[in-house]
């Protein structure tokens, strides 16, 4: 066959369905992406574009016959051409991939993943398995008779629909160079390998993507958690291999449950992930133990404590700590009351999602902030009572999450995380800190950008990491810009009178980890990285830095679209009667839900809410908005969606 060419084809679906004819039109080229260590494509494409049969003298033609029942290629063109035979459609574009390079698949879903989200695409399917060894096929192979048994060879499908199939395959073409421009086929040989997951978070909404990250790369995942979680239950016996009944509260034995846990298990364990702050230090002393690839237990300790982060800060002298009211009071004696630079802000070492977090003007607000702040983790089993006592930084907050491979950042993106109530200029004491939005890609200048990333790098080098995925957040000293409202929308524009000292970057705390489970989805729809992915990988050391190193490897032209993950809070107090309030508001407003990529509602029905004075930090929903236009537009629509969310309590 050439590689391009045009003929009437009769297809049988089924040895028991008649045949039918359609006009296709067959092209094959290869695109630019390389496979790891060549100058050679990866793969290259066959284009069919199906149509009905004009009208006129019926016309011989060869018979293709499918095997849709057995075949999942050829289930995936049936589909297509069963859609093409209806007169008033549009013709049908079915693209199969197929592998110009020898290899190992690095994930078995890598046309789903990289293609989530993509405007031009209908379907698409990935037709491998986990870790399948790939043989490589050439376009000259393809002859019509032969198609049928070719198509078989084809590691996975896309349909499109268009009047206009030329114009859309150039898109495809386009968007394929973008999105598969990372090896998805490596050297191997790939071998299955286990993951002990400690903490299996509260329910499948909030962790979905780990799991199917887990699948997609061929890792077998064992649960390990307390008695009677949700993954325990047989219903959801397909994620994991087994779950492990396992005390895992923080306390000092932890670390040695879970190496008696892995011990115990029947088959060996390749390696231990958890997602939780506070467990990580367990888990990288129980690695350790266990011989397991882990970053140190001191770099996950220095992590998990804020003053510890800030004190290996260079600028560690501008903050103190304090374990108590009457600690403070020592400390003011030391330090003169004209040397503090109020605001200040104070928050538990022991902290997480800016809980209890306060902005203080004076001494008295100091001394109660300090209060608070030591109790809130005074009865924990790994009870802390140590509070850091921090300036406030008047600029623009950031989420930076990095990739580090042996020191070197492999990826890495930033994300602006917009005002909140404790950031006002007028902030009581009250005012909390939880997150309202936060969108990618940043706003923020490139020089900054760039400043950001190379301190923060240095700061992870410095807890004495070398590998990881890092979910850092700091602010930005001396910014060229500031939030101001135009025109009704806040966003970050040019301040009138730059600064004229240098800008600097002020950290605030290092999350070994990946970012939240809202972040990481919307990362992964963004820009194509699934972190999740790449932490499991990394638990599993140095013999997977080639997968790790693919899949750290963002879309060429970088996001795809402005995304906003928007936060509704409790707004008031009481039961929550909506049944659930994102999807209550999404019928409401259909002409808002093609912007609407993700959404969960965590408050719903039956749900006791606190209001704005809630101890906890619960949201009532979220959405992640997105425009393909502009980023104005994206706080367009986050301005729409928060003035017309509503939900009733009882």
């Amino acid at each position: 066959m050439s590689s391009r060419s045009q003929s009437i084809v009769a297809f049988q679906i089924t040895p028991e369905t008649n045949p039918f004819q359609l006009q296709v039109s067959f092209e094959s080229k290869s695109i630019t992406p390389q496979a790891v260590g060549t100058n050679q494509p990866w793969y290259w494409t066959l284009d069919l574009v199906l149509c009905p049969v004009p009208k006129g003298p019926s016309q011989s033609a060869s018979i293709i016959r499918l095997n849709a029942s057995d075949s999942p290629h050829h289930a995936f063109l049936a589909d297509g051409l069963e859609r093409a035979l209806r007169s008033s459609a549009p013709p049908t574009i079915s693209r199969f991939i197929f592998p110009a390079q020898d290899g190992y698949v690095t994930r078995n879903d890598f046309l789903e993943q990289r293609l989530e989200c993509c405007e031009l695409v209908t379907r698409s399917e990935s037709f491998v398995v986990p870790l399948q060894a790939i043989t490589s096929i050439e376009p000259c192979q393809v002859t019509e008779c032969n198609l049928a048994d070719i198509l078989t060879k084809s590691i996975g499908g896309i349909v499109a629909y268009s009047n206009d199939p030329a114009l859309v395959l150039t898109g495809l073409n386009e968007q394929m160079r973008n999105r598969l421009s990372f090896p998805c086929i490596v050297p191997g040989p790939l071998q299955q390998k286990r993951v002990a997951w400690v903490q299996g978070r509260e329910n499948i909404d909030v962790s979905r993507r780990a799991y199917q990250a887990a699948r997609a790369l061929g890792i077998t995942l064992v649960i390990m958690d307390n008695e009677g979680h949700w993954l325990q239950d047989e219903a959801w016996s397909y994620l994991r291999e087994a779950f492990v009944p396992l005390d895992i509260e923080i306390d000092n034995g932890l670390a040695q449950r879970i190496v008696d846990a892995v011990h115990a298990y029947p088959h060996r364990i390749d390696g231990i992930v958890t997602i939780s702050d506070f467990r990580l230090p367990a888990i990288a002393k129980a690695c350790e133990i266990l011989g397991l690839p882990t970053s140190p237990y001191e770099a996950y300790a220095i992590a998990k404590d804020k003053a510890k982060t800030r004190m290996l800060e260079p600028d560690a002298h501008e903050s103190f700590t304090v374990s108590s009211v009457k600690d403070l009071q020592s400390s003011l004696v030391i330090r003169s009351s004209s040397s503090l630079q109020y605001p200040l802000i104070v928050k538990p070492c022991h902290g997480y999602n800016s809980d209890c977090v306060s902005k203080v003007w004076n001494e008295t607000e100091l001394a109660e902030a300090v209060r608070r702040a030591s109790a809130r983790h005074a009865d924990a089993k790994d009870a802390n009572t140590n509070v850091v006592i921090e300036p406030y930084i008047d600029g623009p907050e950031v989420d930076i999450n990095m990739v580090l491979l042996d020191g070197e950042i492999i990826s890495c993106e930033i994300s602006d995380d917009f005002p909140c109530d404790g950031d006002a200029e007028d902030a009581s004491i009250d005012a909390g800190f939880q997150e309202t939005k936060v969108v990618m890609p940043s706003g923020l200048p490139a020089d900054e950008r760039q400043a950001l990333q190379d301190s923060l790098k240095r700061s992870v080098l410095r807890q004495g990491f070398r590998s990881g995925v890092f979910h850092c957040e700091a602010r930005v000293r001396n910014s060229r810009v500031r939030y101001s409202n135009h025109d009704g929308i806040l966003d970050l524009h040019p301040k009138s009178e730059p600064p004229s000292q240098e800008i600097s970057v002020y950290l605030h705390e290092i999350n070994a980890r990946p970012p939240g489970y809202l972040e990481t989805a919307a990362v992964s729809m963004t820009y194509g990285l699934d972190y999740f992915a790449i932490r499991l990988l990394l638990s599993l050391g140095s013999t997977e830095d080639i997968r790790v190193r693919a899949l750290a490897q963002p879309f060429l032209n970088g996001a795809q679209f402005h995304l906003s993950i928007t936060i509704m809070p409790q707004s008031r107090a009481g039961i929550m009667k909506t049944e659930d309030a994102a999807e209550s508001f999404l019928d409401e407003h259909p002409e808002i839900r093609p912007q609407v990529v993700d959404y969960d509602t965590q408050m719903k029905s039956g749900a006791v809410l606190e209001g704005p004075a809630a101890a906890s930090l619960w949201w009532v929903a979220y959405f992640s908005l997105i425009s393909r236009q502009s980023r104005q537009k994206c706080l367009e629509l986050v301005e729409v969606v928060q003035k017309n969310f509503s939900y009733e309590l009882e």
